[in-house]
């Protein structure tokens, strides 16, 4: 019996150690920006479509990088750097965060609430394409 509760105690750990080993952080629009302002060799990736890149403006230096090819693109260059992620409202770039901490990517930064809560903030964007 006390094997098993052992054994038990041992599983509840292990699980408690894999749900904080989250590696992305959702950020708002303000953490967001002040992070990345402040963080040496960035890469910030808009995951949405083309169109909405250029017409509905992005933050600016944004690489794009739609959600659909990042299964068939290689990001190793990607490992070591801090990566922030963002997209409309927030849905697909957790997608890419969490398909970027699959590549290995230790440091990925999500921004909660998209370009959308990025505008609302009366930040900066582009539009078109640089």
């Amino acid at each position: 019996m006390m094997k098993m509760k052992n054994i038990l105690i041992g599983m509840f750990l292990m699980v408690g150690v894999v749900k904080s080993t989250i590696a992305y952080e959702n950020l708002s629009a303000n953490q967001f920006k002040r992070k990345l302002e402040k963080t040496r060799n960035a890469i910030l990736i808009d995951v949405r479509t083309p169109r909405e890149y250029s017409e509905d403006g992005h933050i600016p230096k944004a690489n794009l990088i739609p959600l659909q090819l990042f299964g068939s693109i290689y990001l190793a260059g990607f490992k070591d750097k801090p990566v922030f992620v963002y997209c409309r409202s927030g849905h697909r770039s957790r997608q890419a965060s969490e398909i970027l901490e699959k590549m290995g990517i230790k440091e990925v930064y999500n921004l909660s609430g998209g370009i959308i809560s990025w505008k609302s903030a009366g930040f900066p964007v582009e539009y078109g394409y640089k």
